[in-house]
């Protein structure tokens, strides 16, 4: 009971006391009923939800560099920059897929560098997980505890979901331990926003925080519709846009964790653009959104499967599609070998082409398929002399515009811009999805420097 109710309350007792009236404060504020009508409510969806999602707390290192200021390395001597570790712990959350085999799927910054990952379910019973991989461009890792009664959501068909659909977050944020808000659909296939490799989110205004990253979007029914991911506001607070990522998306991603222990992408071996106004009158095409396909390179998955420069792609499995970025983020997804089936408008005849994608993960590209800019090179999967995975330059030839731009043998890109490349086709990827110059960031010995190419 707050002050001003207990302050009317009071008053009210007084006046009556003053008039010598009879009648009770009880009687004269009926604040309780006793309605017996049922009300509304989430709670039992909820009763039954909520213990599929877990909190999830890590502890590791990281490790920061600094550069070395040029004054001490000319009269010291020493590397460039140094490099230094330390301690962190941080929370987030976590959703039960399967019980039986006791898998867990959350967001890859949560647990990245994490040394040691303790899971607490509902009923306060605490796990040590075991990470069995992760994928940092999609956001998504999947964990595993040891237990026999656990509790898992079942899955949405979230190709399903609708704007304007009814969800509830369930998370752990700010360390609040299940934390339910309310909200609904507010849009469908978000990218652009450079929060990953790979978007293509579900936007909800259901409060998201710190913490409810890895944490649930479930519907009315208690099915999982996604993986609730990022916010998108100042200061890391809840402005009622948030983001989470598809749960037909995630499972497709977490079953080649569970199969292979890593994510092997689709490839599909085009080049292209969202189509808009101003694009489809150009082509003189009545078709105003999809996938523009530009360039088809030679011996790919699309060109076995007969996609023709000029095309435009509308949908992926006979579900519509919105952008590029949408194609690009379904087929990353899929695992290599996938067949997938594509429709397409070709000079205003729909056309529907099976497509069998090729692997991704490729270790060994001749660079001048990812740019001009990059011929003589020859790129694979590598790390650098402190084990960080990125792209390697195994070969360049003499005179070759690479070696005109910077390039050098053994030089291990880390870094495109802002987006860390860890394997060539996340380099590919990279490159294509960056306008104007490019500027990679190159671990050369014990050195760091930049290689630019300018468009």
């Amino acid at each position: 009971m707050n002050k001003s109710f207990r302050k009317l309350v009071l008053v009210s007792a007084v006046v009556t006391s003053t008039l010598g009236m009879s009648v009770s404060t009880q009687a004269a504020l009926p604040f309780f009923s006793d309605s017996k009508k049922e009300v509304p409510t989430l709670a039992p969806m909820l009763e039954e939800a909520m213990p599929a999602v877990v909190s999830i707390a890590v502890e590791g290192t990281q490790t920061s560099r600094q550069q070395v200021p040029e004054m001490f390395r000319y009269f010291f001597g020493g590397p460039s920059e140094q490099a230094q570790e330390r301690p962190f712990r941080g929370l987030g959350s976590g959703v039960i897929i399967d019980a039986d085999k006791g898998y867990i799927v959350t967001n890859a910054h949560v647990v990245a560098n994490a040394d040691e990952i303790t899971v607490k379910l509902t009923d306060g019973r605490e796990f040590t997980a075991k990470k069995l991989g992760a994928d940092e461009q999609s956001d998504v890792a999947l964990l595993k505890i040891e237990s026999d009664d656990l509790t898992a959501l079942p899955l949405a068909d979230s190709d399903k979901a609708r704007v304007g659909d009814f969800v509830v977050a369930i998370g752990n944020p700010f360390g609040l331990s299940q934390t339910v808000t309310s909200g609904i659909v507010s849009a469908l296939g978000r990218s652009g926003l450079n929060i990953g490799g790979y978007e293509d989110f579900i936007q909800t205004d259901a409060a998201i925080n710190r913490g409810n990253s890895g944490g649930a979007l479930v519907n009315l029914h208690g099915e999982l519709v996604g993986i609730n991911t990022a916010i998108f506001g100042p200061n890391g607070g809840n402005v009622g846009i948030g983001f989470a990522i598809p749960a037909n998306m995630m499972k497709s991603l977490v079953d080649q964790i569970a199969e292979f222990g890593e994510v092997r992408r689709g490839l599909l071996g085009i080049l292209g653009s969202n189509v808009d106004q101003g694009l489809a009158e150009a082509m003189n095409s009545e078709v105003n959104k999809g996938a523009f396909v530009s360039e088809v390179q030679p011996d790919s998955a699309a060109d076995k499967g007969g996609i023709k420069a000029g095309d435009i792609i509308i949908a992926v499995n006979d579900k519509e599609l919105r952008s590029f970025a949408e194609l690009r983020a379904k087929i990353a997804s899929m695992g290599a070998g996938a067949e997938v089936e594509l429709t397409v408008v070709r000079k205003g005849e729909k056309l529907t082409l099976d497509v069998i994608l090729d692997d991704a993960t490729q270790n060994e590209v001749v660079a001048e398929q990812i740019h001009p800019a990059l011929q003589g090179a020859t790129l694979i999967n590598g790390e650098d002399a402190d084990g960080n995975a990125g792209v390697l330059v195994s070969e360049i030839a003499e005179g070759s515009p690479a070696l005109r731009i910077g390039l050098r043998e053994e030089d291990v890109v880390l870094q495109v811009g802002r987006q860390r490349v860890t394997n060539v086709m996340e380099f590919r990827d990279a490159i294509e999805n960056t306008k104007g110059v490019i500027a990679m960031n190159v671990r050369r010995g014990n050195a760091s420097l930049y290689v630019v190419i300018r468009q």
